[in-house]
Parts: structure tokens; C-alpha cells; sequence
């Protein structure tokens, strides 16, 4: 009974799908659909048809493993011939019975293979030809491609926002490129875009170096500033390599590549890539999803395995056969649902009648006709030139879609200037507006320079306004060292001043208003959100800040300064009275302590300050001794620690200080005292009212230079970027200035211009305020309220020891006490002091 059942279905299936055949899978048996694939497999469009049809079919039924359907792919290479094509496409028909054919890279094998199909009543499905009106009478025949007329609105909308005139066309005269040039034609005529000459290449005699070139010297004789490219990359390639060597990709030369050009564009030619600097291109979008992601760099990756290389080209044809497979594969399944319902539909109509769920435009999509058009085009810039480049250098600037370009700015664009910057030929960040004449190739160009105009120091930048000429003269070590870096590119310099303190702003002004300012120039630091508006040069000063402090009068007596006077006196006072208390307590009983009266006032004072080094060597015989020694020894001992730690202090603290002050300069910038002359710092330095300044080292040389041998700079850090000229983004002027500088600071002249400007010694020569700095060196100095308590300490042991003495001594001092006579009193007091 199940053999039975089984076979009924089979001939349900086989009545609705003809060439379908059961196959084992994993989960049970699937219905097999066979496709044909008719590609030039020695292209790299034919490799990735050829790699991406079975990849993508492995995904779509990886996902959806309920499909009881499954599409396979046969084979056949047209070797880009188009009897070739038409020949393996029948052979496909006959022999494998297929029911559809992927393929047709030319207008000529789309007719061919779409005249076939009509008559087997099987779809012919291509991305790769381009749309044409000769197609319309093949209603088997199906389209995933860009929309042409949406790319012809773009490119129409890019010239006239960058206000260009004329353009001229350059083309190749082959079936497949001149229907998409005549929609493009079509449309600029429409929109009043005067085509001022066009440029054809037509067989492989044009691909010759000599017969680009005559081409294209005519182009340039002409006078023409604007091109539209389309072309596939073996001609890009010849026409950029030869455009270069005629001087036309640079600046004031614009040049548009088209979609199918972009599209088809594999950067197989390291060279012609590396001319093509400043080329804007449309090409269809893709938008980025990890499915998009994941399944191009699989692609890549099993094409490199096979020994081909790919670029963006098979995110575009790699993601369009990714559709199709979906397509089929969708389709297919439907069939067969709906052959269980008794409904009966061919493969063509199920196309038309369904979505896909697509991957190249992220969303459900409709055949509408005969085709799927894509009318987004992401607009690409080429703005990389290396010798040893790697990848395309290639980046988005925005994107063409329903009438509008979007940037990332802003994404509700209307006009191409709001795009990212674009990088034109020569690297200029300026919109092409002419080209120069031969014969004024000698004259100098204008550059419009905006100065820091708030004169904070003068030996810097400074703009003087000339009223007899109407002129702003620029003076100052920037504007000298600018003037002479940027001399080797013949400009003439026009500087205008900028009053405002916020460099900030100095940037995204720059940036924003290219068409009235070309660079700028002054005391401007290097900074990363700077650098996200415009293009800095190499460093032309020293990088980093720097701190001045007033220098200090050197003395031989500086010693003394960790105590006070008093504190020196108190101490000076207690070592004597130890020595006499010690001599008083141990003279009766020891013999060291005894003798005439010369060696005992010795003894008396070498014991006392014997103490401040811990160098005493009599040995004492009383216990009361004893402990005003260890007592007294206690006191030294801190004394001398407190001596040493203040000592060392006033000589690193300030250092631990100022390392505070370099490391956190930028926060500190906005809570500190803010100066801003050489005047300013002077003044508050020598009236004590700061005790440093922190600031860039350019700064703090003109100051130094100001004031000779009254400030020096005592320390630095590399935490600031230096001084840097400001240019537009893409400018190309950037990095030949910054090769300038590194060449004039080899040279030495960049020192000569610092030491002209940075190194002035005025006749100022004030000498620090030494009261002042008294001052300071007293506020730092241990006085003797600091330490009273050592001394009342050491006081009252002096007091205890020298009481126990006279109490044991009690006798005798009330004998004498009681002497009638008041000289035999002092005689006989004396005499007992003597004992």
C-alpha cells in the first residue's frame, strides 16, 4: 500500500515539474530540480556565478529543511562566446532537462538564450546583462540589475550641485555599454547637462597605449574638466594608467564612474587602482547584514581556495545570485504545495506571482515584468594612493536613492554637497570648478588662509590690518615657517583673521566653508577631535607643555633654611645645657668629667653637641644621666629626621607638584589661573600671586626669551601634540607641507626661524623679587612652635635629672645655708659647687 501511495505522488509531481527526480537526503527523500548555469568560467563574474549558486542553496535549505524540494545545478562554460552559449543552454535543455537557466553575461547571449527558452517555455534568469528595450519581447527572460534610470537621476543631480556645465563621455562602443550610455545621453540632454564630447573604444586595437592616449590628449586639448566612465575594467584600467601620465588626474579634473562599471570592477590592476585617485563611482547597494557579511566572506574565501581573488565586485554579483537561488528554491517548493492542492502553475508564473525574501536588498522583494531593478546606489571615493597599497583604497561617501543622496551626517541629504568628503584628483578636498590652462600653468594659485588673529603673543602670529592697501599682513615665527614651506607649491597666500579663541571652531569652520577657505595657519595644537574635521600636518614645534617658575638666587648658606632661626637658637641652647647637666651629675664620680677647669668646659661642651651625631663615648656612671642622655637623644634623633625629610622636601616636593600639573594639564586648563600674555605670566610670577606656569612649549620659549635670567622652564612632558597646520580634508597640499617640514627641520632652518622668533632677549632684565622669594623659603621652614613639645620634653627631663641631684645634694647645700656671714655663705657655696 505505501508503494502504491508512493507512486501516485511521484506521478502528481512528474505531471508539474518534468525534469524532477527523487533524491536521498539526511531527513528522507527530496524532489530534484535541476537548474543550468551557463557561464564564462575563465571570468571572475562566470567564478562567482559558478561558486555562489550552490553555496547559497546550501544556506537556503540549511535554514529551511522542511522543504521537501531541492535544486541542483548543472554546469556549462560559454567560454564568452555567444554560439558557445546558446549551444551549451540547448545541450542544458535536452539533455538535462532543466527548468530554468542562469546565465547570459552579454546582451548578445541574453537574446540567444532568451530565444531559446521561449520556445521550451523555460525562464532565463541573468544579473549580469544590462537593462535594454531589445529584451522586451522575451517574456521568459528575467532581470536582477541596477535601475539605470534612477543611476541616470543621480549622476544628473551630482553635476548639477557641483554646478558643472559640460561633461564629456567616455565609453565603450559594444552592445553591452552603449543602451545604458544612451540612458544616461537621454537624461542629461533632458536636464540641460551639455555633452561637450564623447570618447569611444571599441575593439581590442583601442586597448593600444598610443591610441588611449591621442584620445585623451584631445579630451584634455578640449578643454574638458568633467568625466563620465562606463566601461568594464580592462578599458578603466588602459584609461587611468594613460590619464596619469597626461597629467588629467589632477587637480581640477573630475571623473564619474557608472554603476555597471563599479558593479564589474574586480581591482585586479594594483596600478590602474593606484591612478585612480579622487574617481567617484556609483554602485548598487548592498545593504550590510551579518547574512551579507557571512556569506560574501565564504564566498571570498572558497574563491581563493580556487585561485581567485575577489573585491567588492562579489559582494554585488555574489549577493544578486544569492537571490536568484532563493528565488528558485522558493519557487520550486510552492510548485509542489500547490500541486497537492491540484492547482497547476509553472515555474515562470510562480516567479512573478511571489516574494523572495532577498539578500542584496535586505527585504522581501516582487518581479515586476520581467525584472527586479535596484535603485540605490552607494556613491564610492578612491582617495588612497600608495606604492604598496593593499585593497582598494576605496571608501563611501553616501548614498542615491528615490531622488536623494544620504549622507552620514545627514541623513536626509538633498544635495551631493552634503555627502562625506570627497577626495578629488591631485588629493584637493576643493570641488573641481575649471580646468587651467596651459598657459597659465605658471601662475600662482590662490590659497586662502585663515591666521589666529588674537595676537596672545605677537613672536607667535600677529595680523595687522593695512588701511593704505586694504591687505592683512600676517607676521610671526607659524606665518614665516608656513610662508616658507608652502613657497616650492607657487601660491600666493591670502590671510584672513580669525578673532576667535576657540580653535575648536577654527576647525569645523574650516571644514564646512571650503569655498572661502583653503587652510589655517597659527598657534594651533594638534588634537584628535581637531583632526576629525580637517587634515593637520606633521608637528612643526616641539610637542609637549612645559613649566616656568621664577629662578631662584643660589647661596651657599641654603643649609640653614629647613629651620627657623629660633628653632636653630633653642636647639644650639639645650645642647650646652646637656652637656653642663651631664658634667654637674657625673663630675663627683667620674674620672672623665674631672681635671682642670679648661678640660672640664671641654668635656662640658664636646658631650652636649657630641649628642647631634650620636658620638659620645663616655660612659656615664649615674642613672640619672643616663636618662637624660637617652631623652636628649630622642630629641636629636627627631630633630635631625625632621631636618632631613624638610630639607629633601624643598627640594622634590615641588617637583612631585609640577608632575601633577604636566599630567593633568588638559583638566587643569579650565579650573586654573587663565594668562594669556608674556606680561600677564611676568607679573604674577614676580608679585607671588602663582608660583608656576603650565603651558605649551612654543609659549613658555617666547617667554623665557622675553625675561633671560629672571624665569627658567624646569620641566616638561610630552602630553600635547605640538603646533600643526590646518587643512581641508582630502587636501593634497597636507602631506607635501608635512614633507616640507620634515625636510626643513633636517635642514636646520626650521631652528634658524624658532631661534629668530622664540629666542629674543629683551632689555628686561628685572631681577626676582627677593623679598618675595624670602617669603616663599620661610613659609617652608620648621619653626619652634612646630617642635615645642620636644623641647618641653627634653626641658622638664633637664628639670628632673638637675632636681634629684640637688635633693641628694640636700645636706650640704643647708650647711652652707646656714652660714651666719653672707661672704662665708658664697665661699662655702662656691667651694661646693667646685666639689
Amino acid at each position: 500500500m505505501e508503494i502504491l501511495i508512493s507512486i501516485v505522488i511521484f506521478i502528481l509531481l512528474f505531471s508539474t515539474i518534468k525534469s524532477g527526480v527523487l533524491a536521498d537526503g539526511e531527513d528522507g527523500v527530496y524532489e530534484e530540480v535541476r537548474v543550468g548555469l551557463v557561464a564564462d568560467l575563465g571570468s571572475i563574474e562566470g567564478k562567482i556565478l559558478q561558486t555562489s549558486l550552490p553555496l547559497a542553496l546550501s544556506d537556503i535549505y540549511h535554514i529551511n529543511n522542511r522543504y521537501r524540494t531541492r535544486v541542483s545545478v548543472s554546469t556549462r562554460d560559454s567560454q564568452g562566446d555567444p554560439l558557445l552559449a546558446l549551444a551549451a543552454g540547448t545541450d542544458l535543455l535536452e539533455t538535462e532537462k532543466v527548468e530554468a537557466i542562469v546565465g547570459a553575461q552579454s546582451l548578445q547571449e541574453a537574446k540567444l538564450l532568451s530565444a531559446v527558452s521561449e520556445k521550451a517555455k523555460v525562464p532565463v534568469i541573468s544579473p549580469l546583462v544590462p537593462v535594454s528595450l531589445s529584451l522586451k519581447e522575451y517574456h521568459h527572460f528575467i532581470q536582477l540589475t541596477h535601475d539605470s534610470t534612477s543611476e541616470a537621476k543621480g549622476i544628473t543631480k551630482l553635476i548639477h550641485d557641483f554646478d558643472w556645465k559640460s561633461i564629456a563621455f567616455v565609453y565603450e562602443d559594444a552592445d553591452n555599454w552603449r543602451e545604458g550610455l544612451q540612458i544616461l545621453v537621454d537624461h542629461f540632454q533632458d536636464e540641460g547637462i551639455h555633452i561637450h564630447r564623447i570618447a569611444s573604444f571599441s575593439n581590442e586595437s583601442s586597448l593600444g597605449e598610443e591610441y588611449m592616449m591621442n584620445q585623451l590628449r584631445k579630451l584634455k586639448s578640449s578643454r574638458t574638466a568633467v568625466f563620465v566612465v562606463h566601461m568594464s575594467e580592462v578599458f578603466v584600467s588602459s584609461l587611468f594608467r594613460c590619464a596619469e601620465k597626461l597629467g588629467m588626474m589632477e587637480q581640477g579634473y573630475a571623473w564619474i564612474l557608472t554603476a555597471r562599471t563599479m558593479n564589474h570592477f574586480h581591482y585586479t590592476d594594483g596600478f590602474a587602482i593606484r591612478s585612480m585617485q579622487g574617481v567617484i563611482g556609483f554602485r548598487s547597494y548592498i545593504p550590510l547584514s551579518e547574512e551579507v557579511e557571512s556569506f560574501t566572506s565564504r564566498l571570498r574565501k572558497q574563491m581563493a581556495n580556487d585561485g581567485t581573488e575577489t573585491k567588492h565586485s562579489s559582494n554585488v554579483i555574489g549577493a544578486w545570485a544569492h537571490d536568484i537561488a532563493s528565488i528558485l528554491a522558493t519557487a520550486v517548493e510552492k510548485i509542489r504545495l500547490r500541486a497537492s492542492e491540484n492547482v497547476s502553475l509553472n515555474l515562470l508564473e510562480t516567479i512573478r506571482q511571489s516574494r523572495f525574501k532577498c539578500l542584496s536588498h535586505g527585504d522581501y522583494i516582487q518581479i515586476s515584468g520581467h525584472k527586479f531593478l535596484s535603485g540605490t546606489f552607494e556613491i564610492v571615493n578612491s582617495p588612497v594612493r600608495k606604492a604598496n597599497m593593499v585593497g582598494t583604497g576605496e571608501r563611501r561617501i553616501g548614498l542615491w536613492s528615490c531622488d536623494h543622496f544620504y549622507g552620514r551626517r545627514n541623513v536626509t541629504a538633498s544635495s551631493a554637497n552634503e555627502l562625506e568628503t570627497i577626495i578629488w584628483p591631485g588629493g584637493s578636498g576643493r570641488i573641481p570648478s575649471h580646468r587651467l590652462l596651459a598657459e597659465n600653468t605658471e601662475r600662482k594659485k590662490l590659497l586662502r588662509v585663515l591666521v589666529t588673529s588674537n595676537n596672545r603673543f605677537p613672536e607667535l602670529v600677529a595680523v595687522h590690518y593695512d588701511p593704505e592697501t586694504g591687505v592683512n599682513n600676517a607676521s610671526g615665527f607659524c606665518i614665516e615657517f608656513f610662508s616658507t614651506c608652502i613657497s616650492p607649491f607657487n601660491y600666493e597666500l591670502e590671510f584672513i583673521p580669525y578673532n576667535r579663541s576657540n580653535y575648536d571652531s577654527l576647525a569645523y569652520e574650516l571644514s564646512t566653508q571650503r569655498d572661502k577657505y583653503d587652510a589655517a595657519v597659527g598657534d594651533i595644537t594638534i588634537t584628535s577631535n581637531r583632526s576629525l574635521y580637517v587634515e593637520f600636518t606633521l608637528p612643526y614645534t616641539d610637542m609637549g607643555i612645559g613649566v616656568i617658575e621664577r629662578m631662584k638666587k643660589r647661596e651657599m648658606w641654603t643649609f640653614f633654611d629647613p629651620l627657623e632661626k629660633s628653632l636653630w637658637l633653642a636647639s644650639g641652647a639645650f645642647f650646652i645645657l646637656t652637656g653642663i647637666v651631664v658634667w654637674l651629675v657625673e663630675r663627683d664620680v667620674n674620672h672623665e668629667f674631672q681635671g682642670s677647669w679648661g678640660h672640664q668646659l671641654g668635656i662640658m661642651l664636646w658631650f652636649g653637641f657630641s649628642t647631634l651625631v650620636f658620638a659620645h663615648r663616655e660612659k656615664l656612671e649615674k642613672m640619672s644621666s643616663r636618662f637624660l642622655v637617652i631623652v636628649w637623644v630622642f630629641v636629636v634623633l627627631i630633630l635631625t629626621a625632621s631636618y632631613s625629610a624638610n630639607l629633601t622636601s624643598t627640594k622634590t616636593v615641588s617637583r612631585f607638584q609640577l608632575d601633577g600639573l604636566l599630567t593633568n594639564y588638559a583638566s587643569l586648563r579650565s579650573t586654573t589661573t587663565r594668562l594669556i600674555t608674556s606680561e600677564d605670566y611676568a607679573q604674577a610670577l614676580l608679585n607671588g600671586t602663582i608660583s608656576f606656569v603650565v603651558d605649551e612649549i612654543p609659549y613658555l620659549s617666547v617667554f623665557v626669551g622675553h625675561y633671560p635670567g629672571v624665569f627658567n622652564m624646569i620641566d616638561t612632558a610630552s602630553n600635547s601634540n605640538g603646533f600643526g597646520f590646518m587643512f581641508q580634508r582630502g587636501s593634497g597640499l597636507a602631506p607635501n607641507v608635512s614633507r616640507e617640514i620634515a625636510k626643513l627641520r633636517s635642514s636646520g632652518v626650521l631652528k634658524e626661524i624658532e631661534k629668530r622668533w622664540l629666542r629674543k632677549l629683551d632689555s628686561f632684565t628685572k631681577s626676582p623679587n627677593t623679598d618675595s622669594s624670602e617669603n616663599e623659603d620661610a613659609s617652608k621652614r620648621l619653626t619652634i612652635q612646630e617642635l615645642g613639645g620636644l623641647f618641653i620634653i627634653a626641658g622638664v627631663a633637664h628639670a628632673l635629672v638637675l632636681a634629684l641631684h640637688l635633693f641628694q645634694t640636700r645636706r650640704e647645700i643647708l650647711r652652707v645655708l646656714s652660714e651666719s656671714r653672707l661672704f662665708t655663705k658664697l665661699q662655702s657655696f662656691s667651694n661646693f659647687l667646685y666639689k
